[in-house]
């Protein structure tokens, strides 16, 4: 289906949305909306829209669908795949931001449940969750300015996917606004409903691109009675697996978290955060962060010294240490979520977000860097969640090289991952979504009929095109990010 080219936005189209919103719907559109969050390119807007209710975003979509206005949804403008960023050299769209969008609308304690808004911060989700003495295990590096409704959108992992799932095995129900305005109310409380179509797992994921989700009905779980967290050196990745199989065996859903860490991260740490305090005197190559949850009865590190001593026995485990406080614990989980930090401080050639069959895993990572080696001398941070095989394959330059100076080698660096990771029946997009920045991996390596069906949906939902265009699925004419 070939669309019509999109309009600009001009004074009289703004006019009319003044003569029907607040003014406070209307925001000063600062550098801050529109540059991606590691500083590789900026996008552009004609102007930001912040809706505090659904009733607004309807209005907003319906005058944008009349006019053939594009729409860029906006959340914490986290997301490393510039779904949030529109690049210049079309249209500029409108920025709909659901910054306004954090009321807590219902918890429900007895049936787990939570419906918030869109704009909620993941950190403050956890807060109520916790005031209501449940949790919502969702998490990510970046949970003090994500925005809920963008964790959904882009159907987020993070580091307790093993136990919990991501955000779609998280969510009972939407509100969402599709192109022309109309207002699904989806918010069910439910957990069986075969009435037709799942409407909410196709709007979970698509990042924007078939309606823009206003609030959601979330899962939450009782917390655990017990938790522990261990750190263990292992021998290398295929024994860190052997060891992820002993503890599914020893503690079953136990296991909240199996964080797979390389030496290069905590070298980086070193380099550019050295307040940050490591747990051991000389660096492991291979690390292993457990993190448990039990029922009451049960002990989180008598289980984490069991697991540590088969490990030892068997020859994967080299050392360990078992969190003995809250404060340990935190400082464990703190050394793995500021790796994410250290990384960007070195500055990545390329970033690769990845999963894999976890039986391959072992093997991907020295075919990788041998490839690499082919390409150059580069440092590599693999990372990741081992037990739902999603790895952060990240290539940087020597030390005290920068990464300015590889640009020429990034597309060539991505390709030679990607391509191994399609050999080996893995993913190229296993957390983070498609955005813009892998629009071209997805038509590369994505099946055809997959992408047959994708666009007939986008044609029948928003057949006009204006939802987060270029994102996804490219429009016509507009080159994705590079």
């Amino acid at each position: 289906m070939t669309q019509s080219p999109l309009n600009s936005v001009d004074d009289g189209f703004l006019d009319g949305l003044r003569a029907q919103l607040p003014a406070a719907c209307f925001r000063p559109l600062s550098p801050a909306y529109l540059e991606e969050p590691r500083g590789r390119w900026m996008g552009h807007a004609a102007a930001v829209l912040a809706p505090s209710t659904v009733l607004e975003v309807s209005a907003i979509m319906a005058a944008c669908h009349g006019a053939r206005i594009g729409v860029v949804p906006y959340g914490g403008g986290t997301g490393l795949v510039g779904g949030q960023v529109m690049p210049k050299g079309g249209p500029a769209p409108v920025l709909l931001s659901l910054e306004r969008m954090t009321t807590l609308r219902a918890v429900h304690a007895d049936e787990n449940v939570m419906v918030v808004e869109a704009g909620a911060i993941l950190q403050d989700i956890h807060v109520a969750a916790e005031e209501a003495e449940r949790l919502f295990p969702l998490t990510i590096a970046a949970k003090g300015s994500a925005r809920i409704g963008g964790n959904l959108a882009t159907n987020a992992g993070g580091v307790n996917v093993l136990r919990y799932g991501n955000a779609r095995d998280l969510c009972l129900g939407l509100e969402v606004v599709l192109a022309d305005g109309r207002i699904w109310n989806g918010l069910s409380r439910l957990r069986k409903d075969n009435t037709g179509y799942d409407m909410r797992n196709l709007m979970i994921g698509s990042e924007g691109t078939l309606g823009v989700i206003t609030a959601a009905a979330l899962k939450l779980v009782a917390r655990p009675a017990r938790e522990g967290t261990a750190l263990m050196a292992v021998r290398d990745p295929a024994a860190a697996l052997d060891l992820l199989a002993r503890a599914r065996a020893q503690m079953g859903e136990g296991i909240s978290a199996f964080e797979l860490i390389h030496r290069a991260g905590l070298e980086f740490l070193t380099e550019t955060l050295p307040d940050v305090r490591l747990p051991f005197a000389q660096i492991p190559e291979w690390l292993v962060l457990v993190d448990v949850g039990l029922a009451e009865g049960l002990d989180p590190a008598t289980a984490l010294e069991a697991l540590f001593v088969a490990g030892r026995e068997a020859g994967w485990v080299m050392d360990g240490l078992i969190a003995q406080s809250e404060a340990q614990r935190h400082a464990f989980w703190n050394l793995r979520e500021k790796i994410p930090e250290a990384n960007r401080r070195i500055g990545a050639i390329s970033s690769h977000d990845i999963s894999l069959p976890l039986g391959e895993i072992a093997a991907f990572i020295p075919r990788a860097k041998a490839e690499l080696a082919k390409l150059g001398g580069f440092r590599i941070n693999c990372f990741g969640h081992l037990g739902d095989g999603n790895l952060h394959f990240n290539v940087f330059p020597p030390k005290g090289g920068d990464k300015a100076d590889y640009a020429d080698l990034r597309d060539a660096i991505k390709t030679c991952v990607h391509d191994l990771v399609d050999v080996m029946d893995g993913s190229v997009s296993a957390e983070h979504g498609i955005g813009r920045l892998k629009t071209g991996d997805l038509e590369r390596y994505g099946d055809p009929v997959k992408l047959e069906m994708m666009r007939a949906v986008k044609a029948a939902l928003d057949p006009r095109g204006i939802l987060n265009p270029g994102a996804v699925l490219p429009a016509e004419g507009r080159s994705r990010l590079g």
